[in-house]
């Protein structure tokens, strides 16, 4: 597998930047592949001079976390990563061949990693398949904003272009919903036949219900609270959730919103969008009922979920969003987009709540009814976390993903 930007540890920590659910998501799948007796090596670009080339993933001996040296010893985000590609991809032949490693196939993770990944596998003549994660063009037609300014901000151009010679080459892909499959075909005019829908799964041996133990540990957070967490990026919705918010409080006295994720060492882009949020809260007046916790570490992120009144996911783009089936594997109810790809999980008003993130008030309202019926909300996570046990463990995704390999390996 190959998944080629942000900071990939066979312990992520998750929240630094370019280092969020698909990280999570090659991990979880590696491993559950593995234990179905099949190796796993998962390629990243090497760029901390500190890392192991070869760092083995705790508990499993059949995955490995390879990096690959290229361009200067220095993090580059993934808008801007095209360059050292080449770089990479020859660096990555080579070691392949010093170490006469003989893979089965190669599995590309985004489009950076697609572009590697048609390279190598063409070199060894071995099958190449594909995940995309996200789409550009979806991407690009939900953030809107100045075309110029999104150009150069998010490298739109060059990227979809890739994307579109992934798509055509390689010999089998996966999308993670079925939204993502509508927006190949009405936004890159493609309708492959070499494609399935997989969505992610989930962690169940550590996200699920709370025992009572758990629901009165100590967090140091507040004792009713709607609970937010991804990376700090500028599509992740942070401000409408807090625009919402800013009602939902105002209607009910005893609710505080914890918004979690981020670096543990954040950098001047993630420090920037900080300071718009704490902006926002402090014009509207929210200082005592809203925490930003920053990082928030793998330990303790099952118990914040389990103690929280509800689960949020506030962007208005996301292909699929791995925080909701976490939270929805914890028995709690999630509000989230009724245009990203979860909307394909939540059936609205019984597993979850769909609405659309920028109306303020159509966001608000979902957090009021639910908190104002304890009952409807309970009954709402019981059924999220029969969702989740019954069709989206790590284990059968994995199974589901041999049958697609096997299906498309010739």
């Amino acid at each position: 597998m190959l998944s080629t930007h942000g900071y990939f540890d066979p312990i992520p920590q998750l929240g630094r930047t370019d280092t969020g659910g698909q990280v999570v998501y090659v991990l979880e799948l590696a491993k559950a592949i593995s234990k179905l007796g099949i190796k796993v090596d998962i390629y990243t670009r090497w760029f901390e001079e500190d890392k192991k080339q070869v760092d083995p993933v705790p508990s499993y001996p059949d995955v490995n976390v390879i990096r690959i040296k290229a361009g200067l010893w220095e993090f580059i985000p993934k808008e801007f990563i095209y360059d050292v590609l080449p770089e990479l991809t020859e660096n990555m032949i080579s070691y392949i061949r010093q170490n006469k490693l003989d893979y089965d196939f190669y599995h590309g993770h985004y489009v950076d990693a697609g572009i590697v990944t048609l390279e190598v596998a063409k070199a060894f003549h071995k099958p190449s398949f594909f995940t995309a994660h996200s789409l550009g063009a979806w991407k690009k037609d939900q953030m809107g904003g100045d075309p110029a300014e999104m150009e150069k901000k998010f490298n739109f151009q060059h990227r979809i272009q890739e994307e579109m010679r992934i798509f055509k080459n390689v010999n089998a892909q996966t999308v993670t919903s079925i939204v993502q499959m509508e927006k190949l075909e009405a936004l890159y005019h493609f309708k492959p036949t070499n494609i399935i829908d997989i969505p992610p799964g989930v962690d169940i041996h550590t996200y699920q219900l709370p025992t009572q133990e758990l629901l009165e540990q100590k967090t140091g957070l507040p004792q009713k609270y709607v609970f937010c967490i991804s990376r700090i990026d500028t599509n992740k919705g942070h401000d409408f959730l807090l625009h919402a918010f800013d009602i939902v409080r105002k209607k009910i006295a005893d609710i505080d919103l914890v918004i979690g994720g981020g670096s543990p060492n954040p950098k001047q882009r993630e420090i920037e969008l900080y300071q718009k949020m704490k902006d926002i809260i402090s014009d509207k007046g929210m200082n005592g009922r809203v925490r930003l916790i920053g990082y928030v570490p793998d330990e303790l992120m099952p118990v914040y979920y389990q103690q929280s009144e509800m689960f949020v996911l506030p962007s208005l783009f996301e292909p699929f969003g791995m925080t909701a089936q976490e939270a929805m594997a914890c028995g709690k109810a999630v509000i989230a987009s009724k245009f990203g790809g979860i909307r394909n999980v939540i059936e609205h008003g019984e597993n979850g709540l769909l609405v659309d993130p920028s109306n303020s008030s159509e966001f608000a309202d979902a957090m009021i009814r639910l908190l104002k019926n304890p009952e409807r909300t309970k009954a709402i996570g019981k059924n999220a976390y029969k969702t989740v046990q019954e069709h989206f463990s790590w284990e059968a995704i994995a199974l589901r993903f041999l049958d697609f390999f096997k299906q498309y390996i010739n």
